[in-house]
């Protein structure tokens, strides 16, 4: 038995079951290259699923880390410091947001969306008004609210009972949601792009349809950007690539780079509803989190950032459309941004396990997508490396 191996199965001895181990053991990475503890190098097109958004080793990330770690990590939540007050001011002066309550992780701030638009409701429109419509296909988390807004409790009876009056409408269809609608409605809540879901784009005019039945019904409208925010579709926002503002946003994953940190984002209608003694938390926006995400999004916000997340976007796509047009093992394409999802006429687990084996690292959305969600620093060169890898997979499989 290998080192590896070893490591592997003493691992799976002392940790709970909750996913299937790979066979390789992660070493270490830099910038869009991973490496295994046999030294086998891998392009990172998973990027912890959506999270390595600067990629691994990031220099200025790193330092801000060491230095600010050096000086405080934590303190109770109460004190202000001057690293929450800048990444709030961050990200209050770049979004269409009022307020702010810091998290550490999406489904965290998930539950902190779900918590602030029920005691808006209840203060607003009367505590009967506790009613939350969600998608068919969506995914928020695995806390218990962010569970029973995410439609694979229907496949999860054994966690019951979720929370109640929840209801599920069909994803882009704009009169299933209407259906649903009632005067108990408190919230709605949506992926722009649902990640779970086959990484499928929600339709502009639909979302804009959703925007206007929430004004006309005075219902919150959430966006859950956790995987698809910060630069992840071109855009430091999500909800900026359509065109369209919801009234709460819960953000993570790529906002820290791969240090836990996460956020709420409310406009002041919403926001208002939770005062003191309603949520709170322990490590949420704690010195080091916020320096953390206040770096990331100061190099998100440089000249040419995101001109190059859509420069290697249209390329990945492209290149993409090339394979299946001369392969025909390609079925469908979807996505936005960085946020690509690949169906093929293969089982999803042969390709991600072949994918490894030419060296590129990518995750399973859904039963049977391939996910693409690379570090928003990926280049041109690299870019085509990656197509380079999933074109000769392809085709080795057909073989």
């Amino acid at each position: 038995m290998s080192n590896a191996q070893d490591i592997i199965k003493k691992t799976e001895e002392l940790l709970v079951a909750t996913y299937n181990a790979q066979p390789v053991v992660m070493d270490h990475g830099d910038g869009v290259y991973a490496w295994d503890t046999d030294g086998k190098k891998y392009l990172d097109f998973a990027a912890g699923i959506a999270v390595a958004s600067l990629g691994h080793n990031h220099p200025k990330l790193m330092e801000t880390i060491s230095t600010q770690a050096a000086r405080m990590m934590t303190c109770q939540a109460s004190y202000a410091t001057q690293e929450k007050l800048k990444a709030a001011e961050l990200l209050i002066d770049h979004s269409c947001f009022d307020l702010v309550y810091f998290s550490n992780s999406g489904t965290e701030s998930v539950e902190a969306c779900l918590k602030c638009a029920r005691k808006w409701a209840y203060d607003e429109k009367g505590e009967d008004c506790n009613e939350i419509i969600s998608f068919r296909s969506s995914f928020h988390g695995r806390t218990y609210g962010s569970a029973s807004v995410t439609e694979k409790r229907h496949a999860q009876p054994f966690f019951g009972p979720y929370i109640p009056n929840v209801h599920f409408a069909t994803f882009n269809d704009i009169d299933s949601v209407k259906e649903l609608v009632s005067d108990k409605t408190a919230a709605i809540i949506i992926e722009p792009v649902q990640g779970e879901g086959g990484l499928t784009p929600a339709d502009v005019a639909f979302l804009k349809a959703l925007r206007a039945l929430c004004d006309e019904e005075n219902i919150c409208l959430i966006f859950d950007e956790v995987q698809a925010g910060f630069g992840r579709l071109g855009t430091l926002h999500a909800y900026e690539a359509f065109g369209v503002e919801p009234d709460l946003a819960a953000w993570a994953k790529g906002m820290g780079s791969g240090f836990p940190v996460g956020a709420m984002a409310a406009k002041t209608k919403f926001g208002k509803a939770i005062v003191v003694g309603t949520h709170g938390t322990t490590y949420g926006g704690n010195p080091l989190a916020c320096a953390v995400a206040a770096c990331v999004m100061e190099e998100m916000l440089r000249d040419g950032f995101m001109e190059n997340v859509n420069k290697v976007s249209k390329i990945l796509f492209d290149g993409l459309a090339k394979i299946q047009r001369e392969s025909n093992k390609i079925t469908e394409i979807r996505g936005k941004g960085l946020m690509i999802g690949v169906d093929t006429a293969f089982e999803i687990k042969d390709v991600l396990r072949n994918l490894q084996a030419n060296g590129l690292m990518a995750t399973q959305a859904g039963k049977s997508t391939l996910r693409l969600t690379p570090p928003l620093i990926l280049n041109e060169e690299q870019a085509e490396e990656a197509l380079q890898i999933i074109d000769k997979t392809l085709k080795n499989m057909s073989e």
